[in-house]
């Protein structure tokens, strides 16, 4: 029986099996079309502007059906771009034809989110509410209606596995896996720095509020999210921001001297508890040496500005350096980390102008599932290289000496030259933060997510149809099938990390085409992408837009550091090809044993 037919037959015989249930808790309605649930257990299929017709949406309109025949399946096109190298060597050397498929990226992804925002975790209707509320995550599948004969809706078993047992059954690393697309800690500790100007969950209210103020890119990381953390922070002088001097290099200022709220234990030091825009970044030295680059990068900005710009005051170098550093953010993420990621071959490019003619709103809404999706926990080694030097998760959580011991190119160099573990597949989730995969278990299901199989129709993928076909193997599948008893019933954050990799790739199907539109919308929605914002004079004139225009990873960690520039990457380089790894090192083969994650890391560490 397949699941249109299963989901009918539960509808016929709601007096006898569903009775009293939400007659939509069956997903009758297909194709993205909205269910409305009516009086005597009907409901009724709303599916305007679908592409698609009848009771339950499933019957294509003739544009619906011909677009259906022709286009290809995600991961035909995952491997189109990501095979056949010389071609598009041609393609990315001809900027018209680079142009015409990069927009079609972007609006092909932006297009899939909803903007103007629908949803959130107490409303699974349209409302103004859901709409004008931002202390919310939006939602891009509403929440299962609590009426549901099972936490699913109506597939699967009536509880859920106890989270804890799922985790250390099928999440829980037993030896590390490498990622075999050889992602970097670079690339890790990237993504957790990045990430967290707009994933600030409020868990004093719960996980589907937000303390974010701005939902996209705005580097609060950086400045603070309120203006009186960012005063603290700034120097008002010249645009720049506070910082000290360490062995002849900047690093930031402490937390005695500006006066702002940092999350580090008592044993912390007051000479290494460092301050910055993030209250939460003196977890780990990656991330503290991410806080350092930018806070460099702000200040040589200002510099800049300030030689072509003697006139102006410290109000105007510091908030147009703050649009520059925006700007250079969302380029980096663009052509540096989503390149990376996708694996393709097709040169990805930050140009604004190719939306211009488009159908396109400058505004964006984070979604909770997209929060959810981002915790890409495997990614973290069993211990962390540096120099010749190992670490501990003890030894490396809080010890923000270990930025001033070895210096930010040491730390470059070390995180480039370590490699990330492979996200899907399952089993690749370190000990010392179980816990927060246990904790994304458990507020997702606060929020009642959807199935993983909702959001891969949601997002124009086939659903699964056996537990083997999402884990492409039968041993973690049996135990899905016995912790769930239904494929359709497999919660979406355990369903993206068991799910079967892409063929030499760090994600599976699902994280890629779900993370890609949240992404793209995010970034491209950003006010200086907008025809208003994009033009030299918003940055200082030409000087401040070819910094932008220019930026990239290696050039941000080479204008701010001293010395030799270290090789900064993504991906863990060829020593072969890059000789000493110094412009003008070696894989973890650590085990997960050992690991002692202390208490105030659980506590901490639990958002990040």
């Amino acid at each position: 029986m397949n699941r249109n037919t299963a989901a009918l037959f539960c509808l016929a015989l709601r007096f006898l099996i569903c009775e009293g249930a939400n007659p939509c808790c069956s997903e009758p309605c297909q194709n993205r079309g909205v269910c409305t649930a009516m009086a005597s257990d009907t409901y009724e299929c709303d599916c305007t502007r679908t592409g698609f017709y009848g009771p339950n949406c499933t019957t294509p309109e003739f544009l619906t059906r011909l677009k259906l025949t022709l286009k290809p399946s995600p991961n035909t096109v995952h491997h189109l771009l990501t095979h056949f190298k010389g071609f598009w060597n041609i393609v990315n050397s001809i900027s018209f034809l680079r142009d015409a498929i990069m927009r079609y990226v972007l609006t092909s992804r932006s297009h899939m989110i909803d903007s103007p925002p629908t949803y959130n975790s107490d409303y699974d209707y349209k409302n103004w509410e859901a709409y004008s509320n931002l202390s919310y995550y939006t939602r891009s599948l509403p929440p299962v209606p609590k009426e549901c004969p099972t936490p699913m809706g109506v597939a699967g078993k009536k509880e859920l596995p106890d989270a804890k047992i799922l985790a250390e059954k099928l999440l829980l690393r037993r030896e590390f896996i490498p990622d075999p697309q050889g992602t970097s800690l670079m690339f890790a500790f990237f993504a957790q720095h990045f990430t967290h100007q707009f994933f600030k969950s409020d868990m004093k209210k719960g996980p589907a509020f937000t303390l974010a103020k701005g939902h996209g890119v705005d580097l609060n990381h950086v400045y603070g999210d309120n203006l009186e953390r960012q005063h603290k922070l700034r120097l008002f002088k010249d645009g720049k921001l506070k910082h000290q001097i360490l062995d002849g290099e900047m690093y930031p200022p402490t937390v005695k001297e500006v006066g702002v709220e940092m999350h580090y234990p008592p044993f912390v030091p007051e000479s290494d508890r460092f301050a910055v825009g993030h209250e939460a970044f003196g977890l780990v030295p990656g991330l503290m040496m991410y806080a350092t680059i930018w806070l460099r990068e702000h200040n040589r900005v200002c510099d800049v500005l300030k030689e072509i710009h003697p006139n102006w005051d410290d109000e105007r170098l510091f908030q147009t350096t703050r649009l520059i550093l925006i700007g250079e953010t969302i380029k980096i993420v663009i052509e540096d980390y989503v390149q990376h990621l996708s694996g393709y071959n097709f040169k990805l490019k930050f140009d604004p102008e190719l939306l211009f003619n488009q159908r396109f709103q400058y505004q964006n809404r984070i979604a909770s599932e997209f929060n959810t999706l981002y915790h890409w926990h495997p990614l973290m080694p069993d211990s962390f290289h540096i120099e010749e030097e190992d670490y501990s998760y003890k030894q490396f959580v809080f010890n923000n000496s270990v930025v001033t011991k070895h210096g930010i190119s040491n730390l470059v160099e070390s995180f480039s030259k370590q490699i990330a573990g492979r996200v899907a597949g399952g089993r690749n989730v370190p000990g010392a933060v179980m816990h927060v995969a246990i904790k994304s278990v458990e507020n997702s299901r606060k929020m009642r997510y959807q199935s993983l199989n909702a959001y891969r129709k949601r997002f124009s993928m086939k659903p699964y149809s056996s537990f083997e076909d999402l884990t492409g193997e039968k041993e973690m599948a049996a135990v899905l099938e016995e912790m769930y008893g239904h494929v359709d019933a497999v919660e979406l954050y355990p369903g993206l990390l068991v799910e079967k990799p892409r063929t030499d790739a760090i994600f599976g199907e699902t994280m890629v085409e779900m993370g890609a539109p949240y992404s793209l919308k995010g970034l491209m929605g950003n006010p200086i992408c907008s025809p208003e914002y994009w033009k030299p004079s918003t940055f200082g004139g030409s000087v401040g837009f070819d910094i932008i225009n220019t930026a990239s990873l290696q050039k941000l960690v080479c204008n701010n550091v001293r010395g030799p520039c270290p090789v900064a990457s993504f991906y863990v380089p060829d020593i072969k090809d890059t000789g000493s790894m110094i412009i003008n090192s070696s894989t973890s083969n650590s085990r997960s044993s050992d690991v002692n994650p202390t208490l105030i890391l659980k506590k901490r560490t639990t958002e990040l």
